[in-house]
């Protein structure tokens, strides 16, 4: 039934899913409520924590005059499942203060009017107590002596109606079912991530044969100091199980390997083991374990590789070959993207033993919770039924909540989307083929809006998978173009190792694939000779991390603002957080940006003063945080922006002495 009054059109609202939150994030609730006639409806969000304690109400506001569509922000404090419901009701108050203020100056049932006002405020009073000053206003509201329109200016003054708003009288009070919110940890929405591979740290030559060998965990963890200093958060891993020989690729994903070729990680499983065994090249599970303590010694979590799928060579091949398709010849499919095929790889059929194969990934993942993973990174979600995560995810959600999942789900929109509705924590986007103004302004709006309540972007600049055309061939100031869009425009980004020494030789012209790809060999690369010649962009990376560290308005999604800049190469947006209840001041960050590698480019940029914290008209102080330098900016504002010299600039902002 729909209730005394309608209430329609609540967001957020998830179809097969629940909406998401991380600890301390404020978000919007939304709902379209009206009533019949022309009395006042009150509309408010109620919110109960996990522990079933009702909080309270928070009033909406309508957004727009006339369209009945209200709206209020609501923050979450922490982790668990949370509901809200909106609650509509006549408000006797509102409405007898709208009839008044206009019958009153008409000099119409002026008396009638203000005894009914009167009446209101006793009510108020009895039902509470301790509100002794609400009955007083009822006798000035009978007080014949005094002019009508002096009492009523009095007892509808900002401060009593502050009173009456504390306890308001609600009648007819309709409320929504309850709806879902879950609430992660803080690390679901805001965090950095580095990935690389450990078989490359560390990776030598044997002078007697000439073969590269192995970097260990031991090696590895090495570099674990540098990524920390970078500012990252997370340490992401390739898969480090063993690798099949059966159809192994070699160099540059050729069909045949040479002696000494690594394979791909992704090729998972050998008569050394599975998904449950660790590369015996990178060392012993305890070597693994130490790995994790180092890395969680510097501020790093490890994130591990979760790819389902198996090499002709992985245990599960000859144990349970009822997990895989069987060709009409009697041999096991291989992987194929057709025309492309991945003869290394036989991908699983969850649909021929679903509960086994759910059994005995359940287990695998746990395996690594117990080695102290608490993030995992997904390969390819989406050509595996989308049931199974649900199961998967909700079922690690009930005894370890804290273990989060990121989608790494190239594929149709519907696809990306649905898995971050039903339990994926992040998702790799379509980030990385988003390089013009407009492409960054509607896709990263429509992240930051339309899809913010369900699906977490995690912004990765670059792949071992994918280097885009716009890094190819825009040299240094491309990858520091992309670094600053990856880690301002989100609060989750990352990069794979090699973009801080912008690396960026494809295969072959119009492909994404790295020429001599880490994927298919050893890749060691000389750090400390690229800090000392400064061929690296890792302070610049250092810098943004730091930023986004000591800037919380970069540790929010849903704050983006776009401004208008009349060039279409210079992209101008910003992202603010309203400062505390002690006084604090808003914190703002305002980035304008050349997205051109190549040339110098000039623009007036318009601010929207409202969506910074100002006035139109006022002035503000903006301070470059990569160049040091200060100005005083108004609504327009030149820019020239030489990428060779300074890419973009990166401005706190700050009222000037005649705005405060």
């Amino acid at each position: 039934m729909i209730g005394r009054f309608p209430i329609l059109d609540v967001a957020p609202v998830v179809d097969h899913g629940t909406a998401k939150a991380a600890v301390g994030e404020t978000f919007p609730v939304r709902a379209t409520a009206f009533r019949e006639g022309h009395d006042t409806l009150s509309v408010g969000v109620v919110l109960w924590d996990p522990a079933g304690r009702r909080l309270p109400l928070t009033p909406m506001r309508e957004l727009v005059a006339g369209t009945d569509r209200y709206g209020a922000e609501v923050t979450v404090t922490s982790e668990g499942r949370w509901s809200f419901a909106i609650e509509a009701w006549h408000d006797p108050f509102r409405t007898w203060q709208h009839n008044a203020e206009i019958k009153v100056p008409l000099g119409q049932d002026v008396e009638l009017m203000l005894e009914e006002g009167a009446r209101l405020f006793e009510r108020a009073a009895r039902r509470v107590p301790r509100r002794p000053a609400l009955a007083g206003v009822a006798e000035l509201l009978r007080d014949a002596t005094r002019p009508a329109a002096e009492r009523l200016a009095e007892a509808t003054s900002v401060e009593v109606m502050a009173e009456v708003n504390q306890n308001p009288l609600r009648e007819l009070v309709t409320r929504t079912k309850r709806y879902p919110v879950m609430v992660h940890r803080r690390r679901a929405l805001f965090g950095s991530w580095y990935e690389f591979f450990p078989r490359s740290e560390g990776a030598t030559f044997d002078g007697e044969d000439g073969q590269q060998r192995s970097g260990t965990f031991i090696t590895a963890a090495k570099r674990l100091p540098a990524i920390a200093d970078m500012g990252f958060d997370i340490v992401y891993l390739p898969p480090i199980h063993p690798i099949g020989h059966s159809f192994r690729k070699g160099r540059n994903n050729t069909l045949g390997a040479q002696p000494g070729d690594p394979g791909s990680p992704w090729a998972i499983g050998s008569h050394e083991g599975g998904h449950d065994a660790v590369h015996p090249d990178l060392g012993t599970i305890d070597d693994f374990d130490t790995f994790v303590a180092e890395a969680r010694e510097h501020g790093l979590e490890v994130a591990l590789d979760l790819a389902l799928q198996a090499s002709p060579d992985h245990p599960w091949v000859s144990e349970h070959p009822e997990w895989f398709n069987i060709r009409a010849d009697g041999s096991i499919a291989y992987a194929e993207n057709p025309p492309k095929k991945y003869q290394d790889i036989y991908p699983l059929n969850f649909d021929k033993d679903p509960e086994g194969s759910y059994a005995e990934v359940r287990r695998i993942v746990r395996y690594w919770m117990d080695h102290g993973v608490r993030v995992f990174r997904v390969d390819n979600p989406h050509t595996k039924p989308v049931a199974f995560w649900e199961r998967l995810l909700a079922d690690i959600a009930v005894t370890d909540p804290d273990v989060l999942f990121l989608s790494e789900a190239f594929t149709r929109p519907p696809m990306l989307q649905t898995l971050a509705k039903i339990g994926f924590h992040q998702s790799y986007t379509y980030f990385t083929w988003r390089n013009t103004k407009e492409e960054l302004q509607d896709y990263l709006t429509e992240l930051s809006t339309e899809t913010a309540h369900y699906l977490r972007p995690n912004l990765f600049a670059n792949t071992p998978d994918i280097l885009h055309a716009y890094l190819q061939h825009g040299g240094r100031p491309a990858f520091e173009t992309r670094a600053i869009l990856a880690a301002l425009l989100s609060p989750t980004w990352g990069i794979y190792s090699g973009f801080e020494l912008c690396e960026n030789q494809a295969v072959r012209p119009g492909s994404e694939e790295y020429l001599d790809s880490e994927k298919y060999q050893y890749k060691p690369r000389d750090w400390h000779a690229a800090e000392a010649s400064g061929m690296t962009i890792a302070p610049l990376i250092r810098k943004l991390n730091h930023m986004r560290r000591y800037h919380p308005a970069l540790q929010e999604l849903r704050n983006l603002r776009f401004h208008h800049a009349d060039q279409q190469e210079m992209l101008c947006f910003s992202k603010r957080l309203a400062g505390g209840d002690g006084g604090e001041p808003d914190d703002v960050i305002l980035v304008v940006i050349n997205l051109d590698p190549h040339h110098a480019r000039e623009a007036t940029v318009w601010l929207d003063m409202p969506e910074l914290g100002f006035s139109p008209g006022d002035s503000i102080m903006v301070t470059d945080q990569l160049s040091g330098e200060s100005y005083k900016w108004g609504e327009a504002n030149y820019v020239r922006l030489d990428p060779y010299i300074q890419t973009a600039h990166i401005f706190t902002v700050t009222p000037t002495a005649s705005t405060r």
